[in-house]
């Protein structure tokens, strides 16, 4: 990957291409990319859906390689929905492809005068880029499908919904799985809105005639990824739970824990966590002819996702995520995977992210809009949002908005973005995550639950605010190192566990780029991206007081711990202090 690609969507007279050597930004990938390209060339007071605001596109360190689980891409820019940086990330074929041409990224940069839709051929020839109106307000599904038919199916696709053209705060970007469904998003923080308002309807990328990348050392290679897959295997999470329950498999785990956040926030146990638990979600799958375990690109080996069928035994969706069960599910008071299977599909299809949208119907049910529990509501919330209604815009632009339109108090985000699936009152360390993430609340940025209640890594009590601060800091860190080589953030539960496992990765690194990294050098690359990304929100005018939790967290007693948040406001001013 020795390109970087570069798209100025308002160049006068259309869309201008050029190729360029990394330069400055040599020996970066993922998220250590993007952070640093949007840190470094954007405006930091500019309008997210202006024409300074760039979105940069980037794979791994080890995307295109033999490397298991290096599939992951990273979508960067400032987010409309923060108003700080972002990074969101994408399973999926994509990453995978772009390191195979050889990009180490792309980067739209401008702002047509005209409203268009754009799509964006890349092959091994170089790059066509060709208005199509016929693509307009198309879902990601149609819109997959119309590629398919120009372009075979050797295709990995990144593209927006009606969302992102709408340009929805909401707004993600999809990019196509192994059978090129647009299951696959870089979900959080309205990246979606920004490829709209790049004119980018469509990205498609064709590696045909386009091998795997070389490493320098071959046999090295290929022995730390064999070292690398057997640790994945041999650890309970990544060999065995997630295999065969994918991650919903949380969902008894974090209910029974007394974390699993039920109707907007309320309570941190749902009685209807069986009905839609991760153990119930795969019988269904099997039962009907789907699939409880599938890779959601190849070269994973964990394949923690799966095919959910409809009663009739046709394909709806892929398996519904942790996330997105419980979003959709528990915070809304509904217990019917069907319905919820639905509401991920309509998702994937407008181009939403779900934990966003979850939480945006709940605070809508809050509101009075539709009764906590029901489904056929909804659903019928979603489509409000996929056809840009009035009461659709403003869902569309997440809980935040949703909240002051209809006079909600209680509206879990942080920074402006909705929290995931665990209330910092249950689980103390990802609250403190979700306060102090660059990114707005993030379960990723910094994943507690590890230690807090899979005592993954070591353990550190949930519900006491001892240690949580170290506990998260060191997550952020390593997180950040991990985003950037390209892997699935589910390789961390072996590598925190197996020491082996964590050189192995380390291996790879060593072995493809003829480097000498140590644990040392792989954490200093994710205090680099931090530092980077906290100076970018800095200079967007964000103080400690946004690194906050909404403060009925500091008052309302979580059911059935009856405990608030406790980490106290200057503890977590403490948290980058390294």
């Amino acid at each position: 990957m020795d390109r970087i690609l570069r798209i100025n969507m308002g160049a006068k007279g259309g869309p201008a291409v050029r190729e360029e050597a990394p330069g400055s930004y040599e020996g970066l990938g993922g998220r250590a990319l993007t952070s640093a390209i949007v840190s470094a060339e954007v405006p930091p007071l500019c309008h997210p859906l202006g024409g300074d605001n760039k979105l940069v596109i980037a794979p791994g360190l080890l995307s295109g390689t033999i490397a298991a689980m290096s599939g992951r891409l990273s979508v960067g820019c400032k987010s409309p929905l923060t108003g700080g940086i972002k990074e969101a990330n994408a399973g999926g074929q994509a990453a995978q492809v772009m390191g195979r041409l050889g990009y180490r990224a792309i980067v739209l940069e401008g702002k047509p005068e005209e409203d268009v839709p754009y799509e964006i051929y890349i092959n091994k020839d170089g790059v066509r880029i060709e208005k199509d109106e016929s693509l307009r307000m198309l879902g990601n599904y149609e819109l997959v499908d119309r590629m398919k038919e120009r372009h075979g199916d050797r295709i990995a696709c990144i593209s927006i919904g009606p969302a992102g053209e709408m340009k929805m705060a909401a707004a993600s970007v999809a990019c196509t799985d192994m059978e090129l469904r647009p299951t696959r998003h870089a979900g959080r923080g309205g990246v979606g809105a920004v490829m709209g308002a790049k004119g980018v309807k469509v990205i498609v990328l064709d590696d045909t005639g386009m091998g795997m990348r070389e490493p320098k050392d071959p046999e090295k290679f290929k022995e730390a990824n064999r070292r690398w897959v057997a640790g994945l295997r041999q650890h309970a999470v990544t060999g065995e739970a997630l295999p065969a329950y994918g991650t919903n498999v949380l969902a008894n785990v974090i209910n029974e824990a007394g974390a699993y956040p039920t109707k907007n926030f309320m309570w941190g146990r749902f009685d209807g966590c069986q009905a839609i638990s991760g153990e119930t979600q795969a019988a269904l799958e099997e039962s009907r002819g789907g699939l409880p375990t599938h890779g959601c690109h190849r070269g994973c080996v964990i394949r923690c996702s799966g095919v959910y069928m409809d009663k009739d035994g046709h394909y709806l969706t892929k398996q519904p995520e942790y996330e997105t069960v419980w979003a959709h599910g528990a915070n809304c008071g509904i217990d019917d995977l069907d319905a919820i299977a639905m509401l991920d599909r309509l998702d994937d299809d407008y181009g939403l992210d779900t934990i966003e949208m979850g939480a945006t119907v709940a605070v809508a049910m809050e509101a009075g809009i539709v009764e906590f529990g029901d489904a056929e509501g909804a659903i019928r919330l979603i489509h409000e949002v996929g056809k840009g209604t009035p009461l659709g815009r403003i869902l569309g632009n997440g809980a935040a908005v949703t909240g002051k339109a209809f006079g909600v108090e209680r509206v879990p985000v942080v920074k402006g973005q909705a929290m995931p699936a665990y209330d910092p009152r249950g689980i103390q360390g990802i609250g403190v995550t979700y306060a102090t993430s660059t990114m707005g609340a993030d379960h990723t940025a910094g994943y507690a639950v590890t230690a807090n209640i899979l005592k993954v890594g070591g353990y550190v009590d949930p519900l006491k605010p001892a240690g949580q601060i170290e506990l998260s800091r060191n997550l952020q860190v390593a997180t950040a190192a991990v985003d950037s080589t390209g892997m699935c953030l589910f390789v961390a539960f072996a590598v925190l566990d197996q020491p082996e496992t964590f050189q192995a990765m380390l291996d790879l690194l060593n072995a493809f780029y003829g480097l000498s990294l140590t644990a040392d050098d792989f954490f200093a690359i994710g205090r680099k991206v931090l530092a980077s990304e906290r100076d970018f929100n800095a200079r967007a005018g964000f103080t400690k007081e946004h690194d906050r939790l909404p403060e009925y967290f500091k008052k309302e007693l979580l059911p059935p711990h009856n405990i608030t948040f406790q980490v106290k406001d200057e503890e977590l001013d403490q948290l980058f202090n390294w």
